[in-house]
């Protein structure tokens, strides 16, 4: 995976002074081959790169820029060949070229310290210290803001809600009604937490609304993506487990249960009340019916359903998904179907052959 383009055209302004190789280096833990002297000013993609820029390469199917690319040094890893400009050695080059972005390029000041006048904050309201509440805030007087958070513009902090010490919070978040927020959290751009679940009862008038009285509990060090919607509990709470991630565009409905450390793609849709264990990875377009529960250590492949629960330390795929080996050999049995049809209708005819006589 390349990063952004827009990394190689930071303005100084956002960027650390230069650093030389070896100085990178020291401060993720790699090894220097080559002129550890060389200054590094950026960061690039291995294709895009110029002078002064260090790449990375962490998928073999980059290694064809190597020999080519402008990038003044690369990370990689122990084995990759590289004899031509200086690198950084390390077991794990994407990591490694992650750190090194946090030293090159310092974080962009997204809102000035303290509470604008543009900002509501209803008396009884708790504002830790060095907050940064900016323009168009709105929050409610039973809220508590911890200490050092950030939010940006137009977030919305309902009655009873709680977001803990060094969370950040960007434009037009809505934090509903008794949402809960551990520290050190990332919510991204138009996520909403704590909108109502999706409950109705057929009743002789129609569908009667069934009232959603839960909540949402997000643990520490969770980041969700854009435009994410998590539904609050019918009667208890959905829970997002410690330092899970959510990429853009997911739906969690209410009462689910997401463990420690999951990784959710965009646009996976999770029904009411699926629980799943840590560690578990749901690649972009999984579906999961309700009621089910998902083992510690499963992955999902991407565009795959999974219509019931899945024991610990499985890898499926497909739809409906099935273990991914076994939906591998019923793949490879289909692409032999059209030849196994004229065999069945070759064979047919011999039959009526050998019958008529």
């Amino acid at each position: 995976m390349s990063p952004p383009r827009c990394w190689s055209t930071l303005t100084s302004s956002t960027s650390n002074k230069p650093l030389t190789l070896i100085e990178l280096s020291d401060l993720v833990g790699g090894t220097v081959e080559g002129d550890g002297r060389t200054l590094i000013t950026g960061a690039a993609p291995i294709e895009s790169a110029q002078p002064g820029d260090v790449s990375f390469v962490a998928n073999p199917k980059y290694s064809q820029y190597i020999e080519t690319t402008a990038a003044s040094a690369l990370v990689l890893d122990l084995e990759t060949a590289c004899t031509h400009k200086p690198v950084i050695r390390h077991k794990n080059p994407y990591l490694t070229f992650a750190k090194i972005l946090d030293r090159l390029y310092a974080d962009p000041i997204l809102v000035e310290p303290g509470i604008s006048k543009q900002a509501i904050v209803e008396p009884g309201a708790h504002i830790g210290a060095r907050c940064s509440i900016g323009p168009l805030c709105h929050i409610r007087a039973s809220a508590r803001i911890g200490d050092n958070c950030t939010l940006v513009s137009s977030v919305y902090v309902g009655d009873n809600c709680e977001i803990k010490d060094h969370s950040l919070i960007h434009p037009g978040v809505r934090v509903l009604h008794g949402t809960r927020i551990g520290c050190r959290a990332i919510i991204h751009a138009g996520t909403v937490l704590g909108s109502d679940g999706f409950g109705f009862a057929p009743s002789p008038e129609g569908m009667k609304k069934i009232k959603q009285i839960g909540w949402v509990e997000v643990g520490d060090d969770v980041e969700i993506g854009a435009n994410v919607t998590i539904d609050r509990g019918a009667l208890g709470p959905t829970v997002i487990g410690n330092r899970t991630k959510i990429d853009n565009l997911v739906q969690i409905a209410h009462n689910v249960q997401i463990g420690d450390d999951c990784l959710i793609v965009s646009q996976v849709g999770i029904s009411g009340s699926t629980k799943l264990g840590n560690r578990v990875v749901l690649a972009g377009q999984v579906g999961l019916v309700g009621h089910i529960e998902i083992g510690d250590d499963v992955k999902v492949g991407a565009q795959s359903g999974i219509p019931k629960s899945v024991p610990a330390g499985k890898t499926m795929f497909g739809y409906p998904a099935r273990d991914i080996m076994e939906t591998m050999r019923i793949e490879a049995a289909l692409t032999r179907l059209p030849e196994l049809l004229k065999r069945v209708k070759r064979l047919e005819g011999e039959l009526k052959k050998s019958s008529g006589k």
